[in-house]
């Protein structure tokens, strides 16, 4: 018999002797009776734990796991890879006449902006809702060498004024809240604001009032509201302000009904031991932050569109818009860091 050994891996290969014995691929020290087919599925098995291993890596389990044996893990958590670029999708008329725009604020969260475009442009083509994404980049300015801090409220009424016309509702909507059930409703809230992420739904926010992370409104109805306050500079706050708009105006608030997946309806991306919140209360800003707001919102909002983008991110269509938000120092001194 004449054999080859094949040092890489450590199997032997042997030929066709004179005898006509058959040749045989054999790992060595396997019994002989271990076959090509033997092989081929322990090689799937491989490649099904390496793939396994690759989701959880890339989800924070793993992270997870090792934090809570007491091992180190610098830096954030790695995002999972954008999905395979959706389908082509054409809206047609079939759609219904309604078109939704999607504003999303935002500042310095690449790693889940690249995750939510392609996640929300799929998301709602299959629900068939006429849409487009307008994501509300807060730029950074520094006014007498401070920076002004993020002012979601303003950037979505900023987001508002800059939606095309040929778009009839909004949705505020957080870039770290992606929807998962898909019988949530993205439709046309024609009889008052519908709040998708409702406290019996939300991962984290479960009191009352709460009407933050993803609400829609017809653009009448955000216009009977005056939009949001414009003077809650720094992280919360905005939306209880909101709440209180919404009954001011004789709206009344909508919720899902029916949905039995709970709190793992929304894949929630935030991690906050990686990306702090902005908390702080400045000067009065303890106090403001309960008053309501009886003038400024929607009519008042300073903004510079410093400019405009068509994207394509994971294959989904989005429009970039750059805001330089205007600081009043006087009328909110909290708004800038010094």
């Amino acid at each position: 018999m004449i054999c080859a050994r094949a040092t890489a891996v450590n199997l032997m290969t042997c030929e066709d002797d004179k005898h006509g014995h058959r040749s045989r691929l054999i790992p060595s020290g396997l019994p002989r009776k271990c076959s090509v087919f033997h092989l081929f599925v322990a090689c799937l098995l491989l490649g099904f734990l390496s793939l396994l291993w690759l989701q959880l890596s890339c989800s924070g389990d793993v992270a997870r796991a090792a934090r809570g044996q007491g091992q180190e893990t610098p830096g954030p958590s790695r995002a999972c890879p954008p999905e395979p670029p959706p389908e082509h999708w054409e809206e047609d008329e079939s759609w219904g006449p309604h078109r939704l725009a999607v504003l999303v604020p935002f500042r310095e969260r690449f790693e889940e902006l690249l995750v939510f475009v392609p996640h929300m442009h799929r998301f709602l083509s299959r629900k068939k809702i006429q849409h487009h994404i307008y994501v509300l980049n807060q730029v950074d300015h520094f006014s007498l060498g401070a920076l002004h801090r993020f002012n979601r409220a303003a950037l979505i009424n900023a987001g508002f004024l800059e939606s095309s016309n040929s778009t009839d509702y909004i949705a505020m909507h957080d870039v770290d809240l992606l929807p998962l059930n898909e019988e949530l409703d993205y439709g046309f809230p024609e009889t008052g604001p519908f709040h998708v992420a409702s406290p019996e739904l939300h991962p984290l926010y479960h009191y009352k009032t709460y009407v933050g992370g993803i609400l829609l409104l017809s653009k009448q109805h955000y216009q009977l509201c005056n939009g949001m306050s414009n003077r809650f500079w720094g992280w919360g706050r905005e939306d209880d302000e909101f709440y209180r708009r919404i009954k001011g105006a004789g709206l009344q608030l909508f919720r899902p009904s029916g949905i039995t997946t709970g709190y793992k309806t929304f894949r929630h991306l935030h991690d906050p031991a990686w990306r702090k919140r902005d908390q702080k209360r400045i000067a009065a800003q303890k106090q403001e932050q309960f008053r309501v707001d009886r003038e400024g919102g929607l009519s008042t909002v300073k903004y510079r569109v410093d400019s405009r983008t068509a994207l394509s991110v994971g294959g989904a269509p989005c429009t970039v818009l750059n805001i330089m938000l205007d600081c009043d120092k006087a009328a909110t001194p909290w708004c800038t860091f010094s």
